[in-house]
């Protein structure tokens, strides 16, 4: 046979190099050759990709990506990122004509029309000791030329996902050396489906297999959207040892959905296969006994525990669109709407009026509610976030944007709460703005005494013509939108903070903030980028575009909101803490200057709990972790490498926020440098001449809102608090993703010229 050939059919592929075919097809070409009911198809060789890749610079695309950062040194948001990159210049670039020439003759063969699955097949994939089920794209339902060019094209970039990467050096992923197979086979569609695994993988000691089967097709079992059925069966015998019926709306509760011929067929099935392969296999299968499909069988792997990490973890974040259904209805209906009244009903309770024992109850109360919300926020907030990520694959896949970020302006408009913050701090800096005796007031009061307490400022504002209703307004934003925690402090008790920010936002005309797009604008995009996507995938698929962009919203505002609100319980929590330090401190048994923490909650309820008890200490919070090598020394590096968040250039003076006090710090026009962007200080971006991260993303809320307001940002630069200085001159380039330190090569060439 011809190696060099790109299209070989399955029939005909049981003795070719798998490294031209792949693994699975390998396997599958096999299986057929041995008598197995395989469905039929073709695979698209290596060498196919290959041709792809060296005809318009993809290899080029891949090594840029994968060389700005050391990848593991990037967080989960930056490994998205790079593969949604990669994806969109797979997407973006054409197949040849004498490779599409081939697929559709290929495509005679399997028949017109016929729904079709195409599927990766890379070599060294279902390999023993090294699956990797999962890492790669399959996409079903595919029909005609046209949707499986686009297909191939989904699953070669697949080679390049985030989930692949996590796995980049088990898969000995490299842009000179790697290489992806496709499959392209008849969609077989059947009324059970399942897998079966040859040894149970709990324990492959035990001398049984495992038979999971549910109605209709084997992706729903994969993806976990069908609670299946599930037997043991005796490997000698295929008799059952035990059954559990799945959990599921439809179907007749307990009733099994395979027949005992049906499992006996599995079982003659699985035991020929070891047979012939000499290891026991992890089989995809559909059909009854009499129509039993092969649709895919691999080794059984293991993990040892000694190589878990949270790799697997980061595979949660990309759930199915089946298990993001479920999440939109759960965390919209139910959890967002609990968080909001959880944290209404602790901001009216009346703490300073609670008996010891009582407010020691409420502490308790509170800290155990924070940590569950947290664990929800983890489990489910998080995962729910793919649903702005799931936009973003199925627009770029569809309209191939020259910017794969352009679907970005799909989810503008929502009404997030940090919005409204920033909305009622804009109107107070406007009240600023127009009367100058007000804001001499609010200085005035700034810059007073530096050791009376910051939470009484608004009550030695002078009394000037507007300042009662100033103190009000801004009273009521710090019950309602304040109420949360920075970097372990209570900004609803620290009004001297926002005043400090609203004096910054007032320096500014309003008219030269820009922010102020109209909504009807904002509108008009949103309106031309929705029909822009609809056209891009066909009448057909409307509705799927619609129930992805609607996910995508919802879970573009809740991803901001859920921040705000966990941080409102952890504010609550710290209220009712210090109210307790401050009774400890009045009876003697704490110094005046213990620090009010969350770690401090339990030793602070047992006391209360406890009168007769002695002196108590409470945990020391840390200093922010800085570079102090770079303090002893002087020095400071000339240039940062992140990534490019936001186009645009700008030089400007440094200011690191690493705590709350360094919120009030801020001053217009200056360089906000930071751990990341938290929807609890998002009002200071307003301000900033830019932005640099340390964290990564181009979906994190920094990279975002400065996209949005036309400033540049570069993110997922490493150790960014650590090695920059307030003062710092610096230019941040949001084009190229680099951040310069000290005055820019222009300034230096003037003075050098003049030295």
């Amino acid at each position: 046979m011809n190696s060099r050939r790109r299209i070989i059919r399955l029939r005909d592929a049981a003795q070719v190099d798998v490294q031209l075919i792949g693994g699975k097809a390998a396997k599958l070409a096999q299986l057929t050759q041995a008598g197995f009911r395989v469905p039929d198809g073709f695979c698209i060789t290596t060498l196919a990709y290959e041709a792809f890749l060296a005809q318009g610079g993809l290899v080029d695309l891949v090594r840029m990506e994968l060389g700005r950062k050391p990848l593991e040194s990037m967080r989960w948001e930056e490994i998205w990122d790079t593969a949604l990159r990669i994806r969109s210049g797979f997407a973006a670039q054409s197949i040849s004509q004498v490779l599409r020439q081939e697929i559709s003759e290929a495509l005679q063969e399997l028949g017109e029309g016929a729904s079709l699955a195409v599927r990766s097949s890379a070599p060294g994939e279902d390999a023993a000791q090294r699956s990797f089920a999962g890492l790669h794209e399959s996409v079903v339902g595919v029909r005609g030329l046209d949707e499986v060019v686009e297909a191939v094209k989904i699953v070669w970039a697949s080679l390049w996902s985030d989930a692949a990467l996590l796995y980049r050096k088990e898969l000995s992923l490299d842009p000179v050396n790697s290489r992806m197979a496709v499959l392209v086979q008849r969609l077989i569609e059947e009324d059970r489906s399942g897998v079966a695994f040859a040894r149970d993988p709990r324990g492959i000691e035990e001398d049984q297999m495992i038979v999971e089967a549910v109605p209709g097709p084997c992706s729903d079992l994969v993806d976990g959207a069908v609670d299946p059925d599930r037997w043991l069966l005796a490997r000698d015998s295929g008799s059952v040892i035990s059954f559990q019926s799945g959990d599921r709306e439809q179907g007749p509760d307990g009733q099994p959905i395979l027949e005992d011929r049906d499992l006996g067929k599995i079982h003659s099935t699985v035991m020929r296969i070891e047979a012939l392969y000499s290891w026991p296999p992890d089989l995809e299968w559909t059909g009854r006994a009499s129509r039993f499909t092969v649709l895919q069988a691999r080794p059984i792997t293991t993990v040892s525990s000694e190589t878990e990490d949270r790799r697997a973890w980061y595979l949660t974040l990309r759930p199915s669109v089946q298990r993001l259904r479920k999440l939109r209805t759960r965390v919209a209906d139910t959890l967002i709407p609990e968080l909001e009244r959880l944290g209404q009903r602790w901001g009216k309770e009346r703490l300073q009026d609670y008996d010891d024992r009582a407010l020691a109850r409420a502490i308790e109360e509170r800290a155990a509610e924070v940590v569950a919300w947290k664990k929800t926020y983890w489990d489910e907030f998080i995962p729910f976030a793919h649903g702005v990520r799931q936009l973003g694959i199925f627009y770029n896949d569809a309209v191939h944007p020259e910017d794969p970020y352009e679907f970005i302006g799909l989810l503008k408009g929502e009404k997030m709460l940090a919005m409204v913050r920033n909305k009622g701090l804009e109107r107070l800096a406007g009240m600023l703005r127009r009367h100058d005796a007000l804001r001499s007031g609010v200085r005035q009061a700034l810059e007073g005494d530096a050791g009376s307490d910051p939470s009484e400022i608004l009550n030695h504002l002078p009394e000037v013509p507007g300042s009662d209703l100033f103190r009000r307004e801004v009273a009521a934003l710090l019950e309602r939108h304040l109420d949360v925690t920075y970097q372990g402090e209570r900004l609803s008790g620290r009004p001297d903070l926002i005043l400090s920010t609203l004096i910054q936002m007032a320096s500014r005309p309003a008219a030269a903030d820009p922010a102020s797009n109209t909504q009807d604008r904002q509108m008009h995009q949103v309106e031309e980028l929705e029909r822009k996507l609809l056209d891009a995938v066909g009448l057909k698929r409307h509705p799927e575009a619609k129930e992805i962009i609607a996910t995508a919203r919802l879970s573009w505002r809740l991803r901001d909101d859920d921040n705000i609100l966990i941080g409102r319980l952890e504010a609550e929590l710290l209220r009712a803490v210090r109210i307790g330090i401050e009774r400890l401190v009045a009876a003697g048994r704490l110094d005046q200057a213990a620090h009010v923490s969350q770690a401090a909650a339990p030793i602070v309820a047992a006391a209360l709990r406890d009168p007769s008890g002695g002196m108590i200490g409470l945990p020391e919070v840390p200093e922010p972790d800085v570079d102090t090598e770079r303090r002893k020394s002087g020095e400071s590096p000339r240039q940062l490498i992140g990534q490019p968040a936001a186009p645009g250039m700008v030089t400007g003076l440094c200011r690191c926020i690493r705590s709350a006090e360094d919120l009030g710090r801020f001053q217009a026009g200056e360089v906000l440098v930071c751990d990341a962007i938290e929807p609890t200080m998002t009002h200071l971006v307003l301000l900033a001449g830019a932005v640099v991260e340390r964290r990564g993303g181009m979906l994190i809320h920094g990279a975002i809102i400065a996209r949005e307001l036309g400033i540049p940002c570069v993110n997922g630069v490493a150790r960014a608090t650590d090695v920059l200085e307030d003062g710092d001159i610096l230019t941040v380039d949001g084009y190229l993703g680099i951040v310069t330190v000290g005055p820019p090569e222009f300034d230096l060439e003037r003075l050098s010229k003049h030295a």
